[in-house]
């Protein structure tokens, strides 16, 4: 098998990849109900735009479909960076809630291990940053660099 043949199976691995995780964290998000406020939209959002576009990369790798795989996953990796946030000032809005007089911290470690998971948004900027490293020097880009390997 040549060089080339392993790097494109790898390109659809990792792109193949992606859709699972993505359409994974679909699924979980409507089963434990991510639902009760408008901004627990945003990553149904994500996700199901974020899958579509790695799933249009992994069918047709074309360059304008690379090109809007890329700019959806970095608008998905931005959406994972913003739960990261919204997840951590829930946390920590509920361990002073919790333990008012706790120092900062106890209450930095209590919002680390809080209700609201950390990682969880995390898993999108991973299929993310999966199916970006799947576009890297794609050939249907039309690298500038015509000397180095693709």
């Amino acid at each position: 098998m040549s060089p080339a043949d392993v790097l494109s199976r790898l390109r659809r691995f990792l792109l193949a990849f992606s859709v699972v995780l993505l359409g994974g964290a679909l699924l979980e998000l409507w089963l434990i109900e991510h639902t009760e406020d408008p901004v627990q939209f945003i990553p149904f959002v994500l996700c199901g735009l974020g899958a579509l576009a790695a799933l249009a990369a992994l069918v047709r790798p074309r360059r304008a479909t690379l090109l809007a795989a890329r700019a959806c996953m970095a608008l998905v990796v931005l959406g994972a960076l913003l739960g990261i946030y919204l997840h951590v000032e829930g946390n920590l809005a509920l361990q002073r809630e919790i333990s008012p007089n706790a120092n900062a911290g106890e209450t930095l470690f209590g919002a680390l291990g809080g209700a609201n998971p950390l990682l969880a948004p995390g898993i999108l900027a991973v299929a993310a940053v999966l199916a970006l490293a799947a576009t890297y020097r794609h050939p249907a880009l039309g690298n500038k660099d015509k000397g180095a390997p693709a």
